[in-house]
């Protein structure tokens, strides 16, 4: 496993907040970072050169969709993801889990998997642990996530707790499928709902598998902000020290600065791509709207001081035709801002905990009624 090594590089003397390098076959992302959601091997509506150009280190795909469309044998067949889509950044792909049990209607959970049809053709699919572990071998990310059970919220402490323990079960088969172990880095992912007895025995059973990185899942499910911050602070100083840290499935300004302080290296979200193609700009913490009557006469740029392509080349005026016209480019471009805007915001955050003024310059944010700016979205 030397492919995959984290290296603490400084911690926040006020807070459990960290810098690091995660350095993978592929190359290092410096966290803490944001990784942008390219869910069929795409990030929608931007290319891999722009997605550089916004400074992304590290992106992520879904088995669960890729294996529905075009198939993981096609992936393969093409040289792996990375080939596939012309990315040459390190990968990560979520195993499916979080989107199997999403599909709560047509789906059924046995100890063996999760079987439920297709959502294209109605044929009928057997998710299993050994099965998503194979299909993201074949795809050939540097990172790839255990199967594991998500409950809803709300659930029963019960129900809960049963989930925990198959995803428990489940990491014991994922490790036993997984075939490659040196250009493939495997993380669990803690389960345990808004329950922290459950997220610590979850997490604590999780660590003696001494794996490469851990998770923590199950947030950003309809729980209120207040328990994601709650179960975030409680789970996070549970995770081995010296392996990156991947809080899954969110990306707000405030959640990200919270779970920073709690010592958190990795984040993804569909928000920046996803507040694009409804017209939406991510301006240093407020949601700008370009359909807005305001921005129809407004030349300049959609932040003066981002050095985004979309930016430097082009007025608040043009992207608001754009989205009114519906023109692909309109979501492009305020694609690339977004993205931009969260991958500096962690930059900003991984800054300010080298020169020790983490607390002074987003310690705002770890207040417990300051806004949270962006609507909180599930990855």
């Amino acid at each position: 496993m030397n492919n995959f090594t984290f290296k603490l590089v400084c911690q926040c003397g006020s807070t459990d907040a960290r810098v690091g390098e995660f350095h993978t076959p592929h190359g290092v992302v410096h966290t803490p970072r944001f990784m942008p959601v390219g869910t069929l091997a795409n990030v929608k509506t931007v290319t891999p050169a722009q997605l550089k150009e916004c400074k992304a280190e590290m992106i992520l795909a879904n088995t669960y969709h890729l294996h529905l469309q075009p198939g993981e044998d096609i992936v393969a067949e093409a040289g792996g993801l990375h080939k596939f889509m012309n990315w040459d950044g390190p990968i990560l792909t979520d195993s499916g889990g979080f989107q199997v049990f999403s599909l709560s209607e047509i789906r059924s959970i046995s100890e063996n998997g999760v079987q439920f049809r297709s959502p294209r053709d109605g044929n009928t699919i057997n998710l299993t642990p050994e099965k998503s572990i194979q299909i993201q071998n074949q795809l050939g990310a540097d990172v790839i996530m255990a199967f594991d059970e998500c409950a809803p919220y709300p659930a029963t402490y019960e129900a809960v707790k049963l989930a925990g323990q198959r995803t428990t079960r489940w990491l014991e088969r994922c490790i036993k499928a997984h075939d490659r172990k040196d250009d493939q880095a495997l993380f669990g992912i803690v389960q345990g709902g808004v329950f922290l007895d459950l997220r610590q025995q979850s997490a604590r059973e999780l660590i003696e598998f001494d794996l490469p990185g851990y998770a923590i899942g199950g947030v950003s499910v309809g729980e209120p902000p207040e328990l994601i911050e709650k179960i975030v602070k409680a789970t996070t100083p549970l995770l081995p020290a010296d392996k990156p840290r991947y809080l899954m499935g969110v990306g707000t300004y405030k959640e990200m600065a919270q779970a920073v302080a709690a010592g958190i290296d990795l984040f993804d979200c569909v928000i920046p791509t996803r507040f694009a193609r409804h017209s939406v700009a991510l301006v240093r913490g407020e949601r700008w709207n370009l359909k807005n009557q305001k921005f129809k006469r407004d030349f300049t740029p959609i932040d003066r001081e981002c050095n985004c392509y979309a930016c430097q080349n082009f007025s608040r005026a043009y992207i608001s035709h754009l989205v009114r016209s519906q023109e692909i480019l309109g979501y492009t471009l305020l694609s690339i801002h977004n993205i931009t805007e969260l991958i500096r915001f962690t930059q900003q955050m991984r800054q300010a905990i080298i020169e020790n003024c983490f607390v002074e310059k987003f310690g705002h944010y770890l207040v417990e009624d300051s806004p949270a700016h962006a609507d909180k979205v599930g990855h």
